[in-house]
């Protein structure tokens, strides 16, 4: 309710440290970022575009979508431009910097091992990307290549060239020497043999959460800061949700896209499914006047040895990006303090020393402590939640859901307006059973 009491409808208005290598064993697909952010303390209401809608838009579904981040708002866009009547809700704004979406880039590309469903939704989320960035007059996606480098063990690998190739994405395999050769500032030591792949490259981050955001304002959509606290279910349904203004918001059906918060959102259904943990991102200084380090002298780079560490080149000229994918200790998204350790810095600067000869006693520029939401087996969820037909479930992007953001969106909003039944490797029952 409203705060003079009356109803308004949506139409108004523990250490989880787990390696890279077990990962892949389970089948799981690459983390190499993330996805979302959902709840906190504030109840502002921004101003929205005014664009007259069509008949059939305005007799749409109403729907609240909570969480601005790369699943939430890409749902909320597909769900307004199929003719629903959208409200988007998030605690701190899309991209923000607690939230799994935050950050300057994020890396996309089509190496999942024998996982198929995410290289057609690569594929797909490719093709997203670029029509949007057309339609907005925007840069979201970097075509840079990504050098993704085999170690002593390439069943992954293997089972994944075969899917590049059916999915028309141009990669290249280098032997060892052909890597020596191609990239002299990389020491090539323990690398069997790579993927290349031309079609690959990072995203911008919050700048993209931000463009989506606009983009669905310009095409209807409503957007309120605030949090949201979920409904009681009743009678196979949930009736509406309270929102941190004060106000309760009904709706036809809710999805939640609240990433490192959906644990704490339904602690019974998922406390136990979504494990956010801690990652830390650095940026060290390259070399005066070298531009060998950055953007388009050199790609992104995977190394997939012992620990996976992963970096960007350039970055924007923010640094030499460097990450160890390796899942840490749990965090609290909300209060935990963003600050790097001196363990993880330190073991970060032999990696670069010894992978990276050139950067031996680079500094520190700057570093980034982001949350994965991660589920037990590293795949999303995206189902309705087993008590309420009406509500949603999506998220648990685990590192790698970023790039996904308009695909993964695309097949949510299909499925909550019931045009398709949401993908098996999805459904809740996969880790509730």
């Amino acid at each position: 309710m409203t705060k003079d009491g009356a109803d308004r409808s949506v139409s108004e208005g523990d250490d989880a440290r787990v390696s890279r290598r077990q990962v892949l064993q389970a089948g799981a697909g690459l983390p190499a970022l993330a996805a979302v952010g959902a709840l906190a303390e504030i109840g502002r209401r921004p101003e929205v575009s005014e664009h007259p809608l069509p008949s059939r838009r305005r007799q749409g579904p109403r729907i609240l979508v909570v969480g601005a981040g790369a699943f939430g708002g890409w749902t909320a866009l597909h769900l307004q431009r199929a003719g629903a009547r959208v409200t988007l809700v998030d605690s701190w704004g899309p991209g923000n910097s607690r939230a799994s979406s935050g950050g300057e880039t994020r890396v996309i590309r089509g190496t999942y091992g024998p996982d198929r469903i995410y290289v057609e939704m690569v594929v797909r989320a490719l093709q997203l990307w670029r029509e949007n960035e057309q339609r907005w007059g925007r840069d979201l996606y970097r075509r840079t290549g990504v050098l993704w480098m085999v170690g002593e063990f390439d069943e992954y690998e293997r089972a994944a060239l075969p899917l590049l190739r059916a999915a028309g994405l141009e990669y290249e395999e280098l032997t060892a020497d052909q890597l020596a050769a191609r990239f002299p500032l990389m020491n090539p030591e323990g690398v069997r043999w790579a993927i290349y792949e031309h079609e690959a490259g990072y995203l911008h981050a919050w700048r993209a959460c931000v463009a989506v955001l606009e983009g669905f304002l310009a095409e209807g959509g409503e957007y309120r800061q605030a949090t949201v606290r979920p409904g009681a279910l009743s009678s196979g349904e949930m009736r509406g949700v309270a929102l941190s203004d004060g106000s309760r918001v009904q709706a036809d059906a809710y999805v939640f896209a609240c990433g490192a918060w959906l644990g704490r959102v339904f602690p019974d259904l998922l406390g136990n499914l979504i494990r956010p943990t801690r990652q830390e991102v650095y940026y060290f200084g390259t070399p005066a006047g070298d531009s060998r380090y950055l953007e388009g002298s050199f790609p992104i780079w995977i190394d997939n040895g012992d620990n996976l560490y992963y970096g960007i080149p350039g970055d924007m000229h923010r640094g030499f990006k460097v990450a160890d994918d390796t899942r840490r200790s749990l965090m609290d998204p909300s209060q935990e303090e963003r600050t790097p350790t001196p363990e993880r810095l330190q073991a970060a600067r032999q990696y670069m020393a010894f992978r990276f000869p050139g950067m031996v006693d680079a500094p520190l520029l700057q570093s980034r402590v982001c949350a994965y939401e991660n589920t037990p087996d590293q795949d999303f969820i995206l189902d309705r939640h087993p008590e309420a037909a009406n509500v949603w479930i999506l998220g648990g992007g685990s590192g790698h859901g970023y790039k996904h953001g308009p695909a993964i969106g695309e097949r949510a909003a299909a499925a909550v307006l019931g045009d398709r039944e949401p993908d098996d490797r999805f459904r809740l029952s996969r880790l509730l059973s």
